[in-house]
């Protein structure tokens, strides 16, 4: 076995929640493993057991843990009431629950007396204008505290959060909220992006000539520029807050009320539209906060760079329901350069600092050496998500940014809002590993004959209920889109679309989609492994890698993105096409390998590879606004083969 990067200190262990938690249980638990069998051995157990130590707040306990616990159907904490909001704002009234900042604008912090004030008034003015359980309310905004505020006034009520980051194009808006008719609509006057001012105003007017359900427009005044909407009612956030409140209402629910409804990020349908439940994303996200990221009440600052567009702004801001203090940022992590995000975590006291691997790699290829220019001595957890991190990011952050840090690579997604794979702050971290499956979590890797296997690749399955499944999709009352996404190749086992190695150490390792795995000769490879083995190449800025039909088979196509005045020489080719080879097997060298301008991704941040396929193959991309950069496919079309 290797040695591992990084292993966490008697004291790390001691102090941590997991480990309180493991004391706490009636269990006699050796290792995290012993645990996690447990958890998924004992679903009922652990579950309510949870329940307990996160101390979440309710009206009506449960009678039930898990009534019917199949999937699709599973049904969790039967008889119980209450409201996510009230979970989110029960921290310590003196402390920050909240510190936003921008490109242009200082950070600011809101106190979780301020907060709850702030919502209580934001709450009256929603009533008002006629927001009750079950209204839909749609965000097209900033990542900014004032949409935390709505979010929250939101929920207490009841009502239906959904939400687009504002760099979405108005068909992308029309694509997402066009589907579940809002009556509300909050957006801003414009936003902040590169040092770039950009209006809202024709997207949103845009939006409105399309989707008649919305009854008022809140809008937030968040950059200077003047905006006017089409709308015969347009309502100022400020005068919202000239409500007087002190505290806000609760609005009781069932664990399975709507809270959110999320959007899938492909390119080549129209996106899902996934409903997510109050309780189910509250218990899921404070495990996943408490046991395996060690959020601590009073002492967690946690960051994550996120669009209000992205799951995993949603997830940080859940945050506040352990205690934690959130730090938002609107704009771009390289403006004025790549250095500001890591400038930000001496200036904050950041504890937990979430990225991407795409962050980490642009810092890398430009040479950004944090160690250098900052002291990082808060800085507990590095996190990271969106794409697999290679094994050569490990090592950089480990060498770059500090040894004694818990890496914590996860992977899960929209459709269940959370994780499947994570970290835990009493395991070693192993280069190229996600540390361990989740509590509660009943994940394997699946070959084709659906074989449980250890040390090879294959689908990423789920083989039990969990309570963060989706209630179900929007207009879909039957439930066959949903059956159809999740259960359709193995009946009644959650199949993710990842593809995965689990390896002996118990961890995992991530090769990328499962609908655009390469199955050259019929052997499956992953295109992570081929990013990774030309991660190295300083002449190679980005790339994308795709399997393409040919001649009965399948053959393996490498685009890349060069760096300025660099061009793909037949030397330059050999160099890569070499060390694929060694590094990976013969089927994993491209048989094609061509120069673009530019690698398309969603506006999420995600590689999205079918998109390319699709381009290369002809057939029409049906949701180009989930791109930000659109135009970059055009190129792939005329790729000459």
């Amino acid at each position: 076995m290797r040695s591992p990067l990084w292993m966490p200190s008697n004291e790390k262990i001691n102090n941590s929640l997991m480990h309180k938690f493991m004391r706490e249980c009636s269990e006699n638990f050796e290792s995290y493993f012993d645990l996690h069998k447990w958890s998924i051995n004992d679903m009922e157990s652990f579950w309510s057991q949870f329940w307990i130590f996160s101390k979440i707040k309710y009206s009506e306990n449960f009678d039930i843990v898990l009534e019917n616990p199949v999937m699709p159907g599973a049904k969790w904490f039967s008889g119980s009431k209450l409201n996510y909001a009230e979970n989110l704002l029960k921290g310590d009234p003196e402390q920050d629950a909240i510190i936003s900042l921008g490109e242009n604008k200082p950070a600011k912090s809101l106190t979780f007396r301020e907060l709850n004030q702030k919502v209580s008034s934001v709450q009256k003015g929603l009533i008002d204008l006629g927001v009750k359980k079950n209204t839909i309310v749609a965000g097209f905004v900033p990542n900014c505290s004032e949409t935390v505020i709505m979010m929250l006034a939101v929920s207490s009520l009841g009502a239906v959060w959904t939400s687009c980051s504002p760099d979405f194009g108005a068909k992308g808006v029309v694509d997402r909220f066009g589907q579940v008719y809002p009556q509300i609509l909050i957006t801003s006057n414009g936003y902040s992006y590169n040092g770039k001012l950009f209006k809202l105003e024709d997207k949103v007017n845009g939006v409105l000539e399309v989707i008649d359900s919305i009854e008022h427009i809140i809008e937030i005044n968040y950059v200077d520029i003047d905006s006017a909407f089409n709308h015969k009612s347009v309502i100022s956030f400020d005068t919202l807050l000239e409500n007087k409140g002190e505290l806000p209402r609760f609005e009781q629910l069932p664990f399975d009320h709507p809270l959110y409804i999320m959007y899938s990020s492909g390119t080549t349908g129209p996106p899902k539209s996934i409903i997510h439940s109050t309780g189910g994303t509250l218990i899921q996200h404070m495990k996943e906060h408490q046991l395996h990221c060690d959020i601590q009440s009073g002492k967690s600052k946690m960051f994550w760079f996120t669009t209000c567009g992205w799951m995993m702004w949603n997830w940080l801001v859940s945050g506040l329901s352990s205690g934690a203090t959130i730090v938002l940022y609107d704009g771009s992590p390289s403006y004025p350069n790549l250095e500001k995000l890591w400038k930000m975590i001496d200036e904050l006291k950041i504890t937990h600092f979430g990225t991407s691997p795409k962050f980490l790699s642009a810092c890398e290829t430009n040479k950004i050496l944090p160690n250098e220019f900052c002291k990082i001595e808060s800085l507990e957890s590095i996190l990271s998500t969106g794409s697999p991190l290679v094994e050569e990011q490990f090592d950089w952050i480990y060498s770059n940014v500090k040894s004694d840090i818990h890496l914590s690579s996860i992977s899960g997604g929209t459709d269940i809002i959370g994780c499947f794979f994570a970290g835990s702050p009493i395991l070693p971290v192993f280069r190229g590993e996600l540390q361990c499956p989740q509590l509660g979590m009943s994940v394997e890797s699946w070959n084709e004959d659906g074989m449980s296997v250890i040390g090879e690749s294959g689908e990423l399955v789920c083989t039990k209920p969990f309570p963060s499944m989706p209630i179900g999709f929007w207009n879909d009352d039957d439930g066959s889109k949903y059956s159809s996404a999740y259960f359709e190749e193995f009946e009644g086992v959650w199949t993710h679309g990842d593809y995965l190695e689990i390896t002996k150490n118990g961890g995992a390792i991530i090769y990328g989609r499962s609908d655009t795995t390469l199955n050259p000769g019929g052997v499956r490879i992953g295109t992570a492994e081929i990013y990774r083995s030309i991660e190295s190449f300083e002449e190679v800025l980005d790339s994308v890698v795709i399997g393409k039909p040919e001649d009965s088979d399948v053959s393996v196509v490498l685009c890349l993105k060069l760096a300025e005045n660099v061009i793909l020489t037949k030397e330059l080719e050999d160099r890569i096409k070499s060390q694929i080879r060694k590094s990976t097997t013969p089927r994993h060298v491209p048989k094609y390998i061509f120069q673009v301008t530019d690698i398309p991704y969603t506006i999420s941040g995600k590689k999205v590879e079918k998109a390319v396929l699709h381009s290369i193959l002809g057939k029409k991309i049906k949701n180009k606004d989930a791109l930000s950069n659109p135009r970059s496919l055009s190129e792939y079309v005329n790729l000459p083969f």
